[in-house]
């Protein structure tokens, strides 16, 4: 079959069949291949800090190896986040289906130093469903891949439980009208200085330690501010190494992997180039064939945004533990999020770690919580600093 027939202006429009779900309740419980989806394989300076500029955290901690040197580590660490960098996640099964990342849960356990070499085990856990007519995009599932990422001693640094809505792309585009908005947001000149104004403000807690025993439950943690996001920041996201699934390729290279996988691409109407799935993060008709606006923002992508604000918050000597974030919108190239958080409770862990339990949240400039969640931080004691 020629190229033509098989590659067309359309992202792949596949439906969900009793042989499908069939097909994928059988792969429960499979390991899958990553070596398509591997990254960066070691955590070198260089790669920590491209992926630092890609989310736009420049914390001393994680850049400043003079900084780091006097710091808990007695050098250079990666942020949490910086495991995206790793491992662009897995795409599995589901021909033709369109997807939205849904749901995260991490657990963090070890720092990622500069020097390590990490590696990732993914296994197919399953999935919900399907829902015959939800509000969603019709007919869907939610699906559920397990990620164990390991460093060169075999230690288990980050547990990542990604789970993904499917649907049908043609459902989902009649839908497409029902969600419309005013894009890009009309912001005002005066708005923007003061966004940006808010931004320049903003500082990592740093070396002064955040004490467990100063934390008064209801106290809300510092704003950290993303937008308005411009195709650039979408762009150096993708440049850190963190998000394409498989990678992105130009020329050849990415010729001979659409030819060979016709449904992970499409070709722009407009430039004749074919463009994979992935474009929608940057390709305002990609977006629209998966039935959104235009480009919109990488869902893992958004949880960075939310690490960055929990790392500035709790300080050098802070550890994060574990978060959840649900992706409950997208976020528009030109929106504006606000992440931010409140301390719920303080208790002593059953690993004897002082901890925050934390809500948090990300807040668009249409009033909407974009990523509610949950995140769980150790916090030095006044009294073990005196011991």
């Amino acid at each position: 079959m020629s190229e033509s027939a098989t590659i067309t202006k359309e992202l792949a429009k596949g439906k969900f069949t009793d042989e499908m779900l069939a097909s994928m309740r059988a792969l429960i419980g499979t390991e899958l291949r990553t070596e398509s989806c591997l990254n960066n394989e070691h955590a070198t300076r260089l790669a920590v800090l491209r992926f630092c500029e890609g989310i736009g955290d420049d914390n001393p901690l994680w850049t400043d190896a003079q900084y780091a040197a006097s710091g808990p580590y007695a050098g250079l660490v990666a942020p949490p986040s910086f495991i995206f960098a790793c491992l662009g996640s897995v795409q599995v099964g589901w021909p033709g289906l369109g997807g939205f990342h849904a749901e995260t849960k991490m657990e963090f356990h070890q720092p990622i130093r500069v020097g390590d070499q990490i590696t990732a085990k993914v296994v197919f856990d399953g999935f919900d469903g399907p829902i015959d007519d939800s509000n969603f995009g019709g007919r869907r599932i939610k699906d559920y891949l397990r990620q164990e990422y390991r460093n060169q001693d075999g230690v288990l640094v980050a547990t990542f439980i990604c789970s993904r809505m499917r649907f049908e792309r043609g459902e989902m585009q009649k839908r497409r009208e029902s969600r419309k908005l005013e894009l890009p947001h009309p912001w005002t000149d005066e708005e923007v200085s003061a966004i940006e104004a808010q931004i320049l403000a903003e500082r990592p807690r740093g070396a002064t330690p955040r004490y467990w025993d100063d934390v008064e439950v209801g106290e809300e943690i510092d704003v950290i501010t993303k937008g308005p996001l411009g195709l650039t920041d979408f762009i150096a996201f993708i440049a850190a190494g963190a998000a394409p699934i498989p990678r992105v390729a130009a020329h050849s290279v990415a010729l001979k992997r659409y030819h060979k996988h016709p449904k992970w691409a499409f070709r722009d109407p407009r430039t004749h180039a074919l463009e994979p799935v992935y474009s929608v993060h940057y390709n305002d008709y990609a977006a629209q064939l998966q039935g959104a606006q235009i480009a919109y923002d990488v869902g893992i992508q958004r949880t960075c945004w939310g690490i960055h604000a929990l790392t500035n918050w709790m300080g050098d000597a802070g550890q994060l533990k574990a978060l959840t974030g649900q992706y409950r919108a997208h976020v528009y190239l030109g929106d504006v999020v606000r992440l931010g958080g409140r301390v719920e409770a303080k208790e002593i862990d059953a690993n004897g770690d002082a901890v925050v339990r934390l809500t948090t949240w990300a807040h668009n400039q249409r009033g909407q919580n974009v990523m509610p969640g949950t995140a769980v931080i150790a916090l030095p004691r006044r009294e073990a600093n005196a011991a």
